[in-house]
């Protein structure tokens, strides 16, 4: 049986510290920009026409498909609208809430390392499989937003099968219907020598003299590919990363020249106009 479902929720941070669960329904729906959390997000394909964008790589979710996105990924759905509704439940859950279960070798992060050799952000379950991950899913929110007793503690040991599931899954030998849509070689380069040298000035003429294409090219190429601009995706970059060390207990003064950014007051503009606080209200700093 369907569980409630609800309309996009186009916030894109956590209000609990633990985690969230949606199950979200709709029949039209804006563009959503790419972007990234500070949290893993779980999301299940139920229904519509989709394709999800993942640091460069586009995947083409089935019913049943799971993605798993960690919080250095840059993302985003593409949706071309259709017949169906564009269905899908999505869980999000805090890196400090997953630490507390499992360490090593069975951390319920793994799902989401990027750096294992078999890792695919797209998950293809059989359909015996894809039944179990939504049952356990509509039953955490049912958990999740009852006030039984003991609820909370049900919604816990649900989630934990849920994951545990879900690392099973992710972790076995990739099959051929997990891979992306390949990724032109000239973007990868791209974006892993961004990644590499994030730190140090970059910008698009920098970067068609170092891969020897012309701007245009390389620009037009890049922001097909990866959905936005390479200054864009530079600047969130070292947003992202920025946020991460500030959260780790770094100083703003510090933060910013270590992250690429020229000056201290571009650093707090551009970080506070993408989070809504200032580089000092993250770090916890007065």
């Amino acid at each position: 049986m369907r569980g409630r479902t609800q309309l996009f929720d186009p916030r894109q941070s956590m209000r609990r510290a633990d985690y969230e669960i949606f199950h979200y329904r709709d029949e039209s729906l804006s563009d959503v920009e790419v972007h990234h959390h500070d949290f893993f997000e779980v999301y299940l394909f139920l229904s519509g026409q989709v394709e999800y964008r993942v640091e460069g790589q586009l995947y083409h979710p089935q019913s049943g498909d799971l993605i798993l996105i960690n919080p250095m990924e840059l993302h985003q759905p593409i949706l071309h609208h259709g017949k169906q509704p564009y269905e899908r439940m999505v869980l999000w859950i805090s890196k400090a809430y997953l630490e507390h279960f499992g360490g090593e070798p069975e951390s319920l992060s793994r799902c989401f390392d990027t750096s294992l050799p078999t890792h695919s952000n797209l998950v293809h379950p059989t359909p015996s499989q894809r039944e179990q991950l939504q049952a356990l899913m509509e039953a955490l929110a049912q958990e999740r937003s009852g006030g039984d007793y003991a609820s909370s503690l049900c919604a816990e040991g649900i989630l934990m099968q849920f994951l545990v599931l879900v690392n099973r899954l992710a972790l076995r030998a990739p099959q051929e219907a997990s891979a992306p849509e390949e990724t032109p070689a000239l973007i990868s380069q791209v974006l892993s020598y961004i990644n590499d040298h994030y730190q140090e000035e970059l910008s698009l003429e920098l970067l068609a003299q170092r891969f020897y294409v012309s701007k245009y090219h390389l620009s037009h190429t890049f922001s097909k590919v990866v959905g936005t601009s390479i200054y864009r995706y530079i600047i969130l970059k070292r947003l992202m990363i920025a946020k991460q060390l500030l959260q780790s207990g770094a100083s703003p003064g510090t933060v910013y020249a270590s992250c690429g950014f020229g000056d201290y007051a571009n650093f707090y503009r551009a970080f506070k106009s993408q989070y809504g606080i200032s580089p000092s209200d993250c770090s916890g700093e007065k």
